[in-house]
């Protein structure tokens, strides 16, 4: 078996591709099962965020498993043969394992250090198991992935002034306006990008805030949690009529604002400032509206010009991220490689404590008259004489076990001890 990474992100893929390549909340259950069935996939994960669509499975082949997802892909955004192919990367073995724990500590971010990626990370993983896409491999490896990340944050620079897009969107409102007291801001959008914007645009000060949601529930409660105000998405043109920002980052698969929309609304604002920042993928501003007078549109990609001042920092922690990864992939190769050793261990116990019933069985049939101490006595011999016996031969399927190229080693200790594992035997 072998482990696969095929997907895009904003390194090879402009917003405007990656927005066409993207899985909703409510698509990734679905796109899940047709992969796992349709596909032939042993396990997979799904990851789908505003900076990259990725695939990480488990397949008997990686060049088949490759071109299983691609079709995957294909069929399910409706592409050309061959469309887009060019923005698409796969990588195997070390190389994926190395990416996701890379991905996970915020290496591979648009932003060095950013932590929203962990918790989308795990989200994600959670969600495939619950889905029933990921088994023993890809468990212990995103596991793994996600203690590391949490560790790594803990323990380097990249806890201090942890960064996301909504953290990076808030600094770009930072550069445009001398004092923030002053000014409003609209968030659309109370998912957690939206959550994590009104948390940040409290924190530098600003203190009028209104979040316009679909669900206008969900704004109210997370208005009254955070002291800022909430309006229905239906009142949205009124709203924008007043504020100076605005921060949309709703899941929809459309445009929330066109310039059809704002042309009115700029029109009786007597085209004053109007600030837009849109972090949402799909995109929820359209384009155009960057050309009506008084409004300024910044996107995802826009946002990646933003440095932030420690980052020097985070390049220091990430150096030292980078060499702890190594680390991680050598123990996670390890555990891989015990996992062929740990049947031959547990069959070589089994027929063992199956040897020592019969022949217990065997001598209390020939000798009904023993004691039940004697008895136990006898039982207690044989169990040191068999775990004796066994010692040396399981110490050695161990080591065996951590090297590589081990499984004509592990076949020949089979062969020796005639052992038929589990799974043998329920293909039996």
């Amino acid at each position: 078996m072998q482990m696969i990474k095929v997907g895009l992100d904003y390194h090879v893929a402009p917003l405007e591709i990656r927005e066409k390549i993207t899985f909703s909340e409510d698509e990734i259950a679905t796109a899940s099962k047709l992969l796992q069935d349709t596909y032939q996939i042993l396990e997979h994960v799904i990851i789908s965020t505003c900076n990259r669509t990725e695939i990480f499975a488990v397949v008997s082949s990686a060049a088949k498993g490759k071109s299983s997802i691609q079709h995957f892909f294909t069929e399910w955004f409706q592409l050309a043969e061959g469309e887009y192919a060019s923005y698409f990367q796969d990588v195997k073995d070390n190389d994926a394992i190395e990416h996701l724990f890379k991905l996970t500590s915020g290496l591979s971010s648009m932003v060095l250090g950013e932590t929203q990626i962990l918790g989308q990370v795990r989200d994600s993983f959670l969600k495939a198991q619950h889905t029933g896409t990921t088994g023993k491999m890809l468990n212990e490896l995103f596991k793994r992935a996600i203690t590391f990340a949490k560790r790594a944050h803990k323990e380097t620079a990249f806890g201090e002034h942890a960064v996301s897009i909504s953290y990076v969107a808030v600094e770009q409102v930072k550069k445009m306006f001398h004092t923030l007291e002053n000014i409003s801001v609209l968030i659309i959008g109370a998912g957690e990008m939206g959550e994590l914007a009104l948390k940040n645009i409290l924190a530098v000060g600003v203190k009028d805030v209104t979040i316009a949601n679909r669900t206008f529930s969900r704004a109210q409660a997370l208005a009254t949690e955070h002291n800022a105000r909430a309006v229905p998405i239906e009142k949205l043109s009124h709203t924008l009529q007043q504020a100076d920002v605005l921060i949309s980052c709703t899941g929809s698969s459309g445009w929330i604002i066109g310039q059809d929309f704002l042309t009115p609304i700029q029109k009786k604002r007597n085209e004053n400032p109007l600030s837009i920042i849109d972090i949402a993928v799909p995109r929820d501003v359209e384009t155009s509206v960057n050309q009506l007078p008084g409004v300024t549109l910044y996107d995802v990609d826009d946002l990646q010009s933003v440095v932030d001042e420690n980052m020097d920092a985070r390049e220091t922690a990430a150096r030292q991220i980078s060499k702890n990864i190594a680390e991680e992939i050598d123990s996670y190769n390890e555990w891989l490689r015990m996992l062929v050793a740990v049947p031959i261990i547990r069959a070589l116990q089994e027929k063992s404590v199956s040897i020592q019933e019969s022949t217990h069985q065997s001598i209390f049939r020939k000798i009904p008259d023993l004691t039940e101490r004697e008895m136990k006595v006898l039982e207690k011999h044989t169990s040191s004489i068999i775990h004796q016996l066994l010692q040396q031969p399981i110490e050695v399927v161990k080591n065996m076990g951590k090297q590589e190229q081990s499984e004509e080693q592990l076949g020949l200790v089979k062969h020796i001890f005639g052992l038929t594992t589990n799974d043998e035997k329920m293909k039996l």
